[in-house]
């Protein structure tokens, strides 16, 4: 099985979803992207079934509290399967080389010994630059640096197994100069603040965040027949998925998502819808 749990699909400040978080089943194991912004990560995963034995590999892509604070708990949890010999092999945590020494420096300071000695062991740093690939599960990720003029960050684009290209532009707008990286892209994951028609109301450029008509318009520029909408507003929560969708047909003809907390896509349903762009 291939396919992809998006466990919360809220920005920094909502209360009525979790925060963008999400992981990619691969069969049995799961790669695990952000982890929200607290031990809420834990009942997510609960509620989706995933168990941490089945976590592996964890990407942070940068270091606001919203992606950032999970990871903590994802860490304490995991150190304590393995002092409880509940977990087979090593986590690697994957994330931008300045990065390594934030989350270092939060779990020394937050989590006990007993815990933060397995770092660099059996929880284990990997270091991430610019346009570097690393195979993970049975995937080749190449993560790129979205050009943030915030908090360094980073995306990734991978190729699944059904042969389909992913990419996940981060939580920003797609930068230009990072377009070569979505561009063929059979999915795209792309963040939508608000409705356009509400920009003045959430004032999404201030945050450096887009619109759900201009995350479907680079969709449609790009020629993606799947655009994925997420890191949203949650004032509409209950209408969220219909008012985003009414909004993005307008721009984007291919299949749009605007997934709720925990809905799954399955990667092995090719979808190639031919959009008349």
């Amino acid at each position: 099985m291939e396919r992809l749990i998006m466990l919360g699909t809220g920005n920094a400040l909502v209360t009525r979803c979790y925060n963008t978080c999400f992981a990619i089943q691969d069969d049995d194991e799961y790669f695990l992207v952000d982890a929200g912004g607290g031990n809420g990560i834990m009942r997510q995963l609960q509620d989706a079934d995933i168990s941490m034995a089945q976590i592996h590999h964890i990407f942070l892509t940068h270091e606001h509290t919203d992606h950032l604070l999970g990871m903590i708990w994802m860490i304490r949890m995991i150190a304590t399967k393995i002092r409880k010999e509940q977990y087979e092999g090593n986590l690697r945590i994957y994330c931008h080389s300045a990065l390594v020494e934030t989350v270092r420096t939060i779990a020394n300071l937050t989590l006990p010994k007993k815990f933060t000695r397995l770092l660099d062991h059996r929880i284990q740093f990997v270091p991430l630059h610019n346009g570097d690939t690393k195979h993970i599960l049975d995937y080749d990720v190449t993560f790129f640096d979205i050009l943030s003029t915030k908090a360094k960050q980073y995306g990734f684009t991978m190729r699944l197994r059904n042969g389909q290209k992913l990419t996940c532009a981060g939580d920003e707008p797609l930068n230009e100069q990072c377009v070569g990286y979505a561009e063929s892209s059979d999915w795209l994951m792309h963040e939508a603040f608000c409705l356009y028609s509400q920009r003045n109301q959430y004032d999404p450029y201030e945050k450096h965040h887009s619109t759900v008509r201009e995350a479907c318009e680079l969709a449609s520029c790009l020629n993606v027949p799947n655009l994925i909408l997420y890191h949203t507003e949650d004032d509409n929560i209950e209408r969220r998925k219909a008012l985003y969708t009414a909004e993005g047909r307008l721009y984007y003809k291919g299949n749009l998502y605007v997934p709720d907390d925990l809905e799954c896509i399955e990667f092995d349903e090719v979808k190639f819808l031919i959009p008349v762009f």
